[in-house]
């Protein structure tokens, strides 16, 4: 059985076997959307936008989100290069390794990351004796616990588009002279660039929506550590669904319009 909606270019009709699950995934994904927006209080939106509290956990929400992404991409792709380009022992496990946070509850990331850069983790105590620097329950805090479960997302992405670039590029770059170094820098580095784009907006898009591992490292301190996320769970258990319902408005229409901004730059295949 086949319905009359042709794929573009080929002029052959979509199976209906396929056509149909994906028009109920495509549901099953907006129909909750669509409740967010029936229940959003429209009369007193613009008051509840006017609350102070919303500006704050929203700026500390982008800020944080930022500076982890920032941290992701540092760390990330030349975590994603050596993964891509250097045959090394336990290479396949320390991409399984990378890729746990992916499937790990947030709120295990959370007690992983108090146990490993707590005041009495095994880090964070030599940081807190050394240094005087306390992470947890604090800004920074909310920066690592947001790196650290965004981070696979940059690994996984700036990775798939090492493996897909052509390295003779880089092979005419180390033929006339160049240095891993600068084939990195010059070569490879614009060669996946999109992908690196791409897996940065998924690393921010994760990060921006951050919670269990944030609530569990950094608390929940408005103005301090208290992200959009945060708030929204605050507010329901406080009982204001309305206010609960603005504010996860607020962060869906945040994040629809900065990656439909970007998806046609960066996320479309070519």
């Amino acid at each position: 059985m086949t319905t009359t909606i042709r794929r573009p270019g080929t002029g052959a009709r979509v199976p209906v076997p396929l056509l149909l699950p994906a028009v109920v995934g495509l549901i099953f994904l907006i129909l909750p959307l669509a409740g967010l927006l029936a229940r959003t209080p429209w009369s007193t939106l613009p008051q509840r936008l006017a609350e102070p509290e919303v500006a704050q956990a929203l700026k500390l929400s982008l800020l944080t989100s930022t500076l982890a992404t920032a941290a992701c991409l540092v760390l990330g792709v030349p975590l994603a290069w050596l993964l891509a380009r250097v045959e090394f022992p336990g290479r396949r496990l320390v991409r399984a390794l990378i890729t746990v946070p992916l499937v790990l509850p947030p709120v295990v990331g959370g007690i992983a990351l108090l146990l490993a850069l707590g005041r009495r983790g095994l880090v964070g105590q030599w940081l807190d004796s050394t240094f005087g620097i306390t992470l947890p329950f604090t800004t920074a805090g909310v920066v690592i616990a947001e790196a650290f479960v965004a981070l696979p997302f940059l690994v996984i992405a700036v990775e798939g588009a090492l493996r897909g670039a052509d390295t003779r590029y880089e092979e005419a770059a180390a033929t006339l002279g160049a240095s891993r170094w600068t084939s990195f820098t010059h070569v490879t580095l614009p060669l996946v660039a999109p992908g690196i784009a791409a897996g940065a907006v998924l690393c921010w898009a994760r990060a921006l929506g951050e919670f269990g591992a944030t609530i569990t490292f950094a608390g929940n301190f408005p103005g301090i550590t208290q992200t959009m996320p945060l708030a929204v769970y605050q507010t329901m258990e406080s009982g204001d669904l309305e206010g609960a319902v603005v504010l996860s408005l607020i962060l869906l229409a945040v994040s629809v319009t900065i990656l439909a901004a970007l998806r046609d730059k960066w996320l479309t295949s070519p």
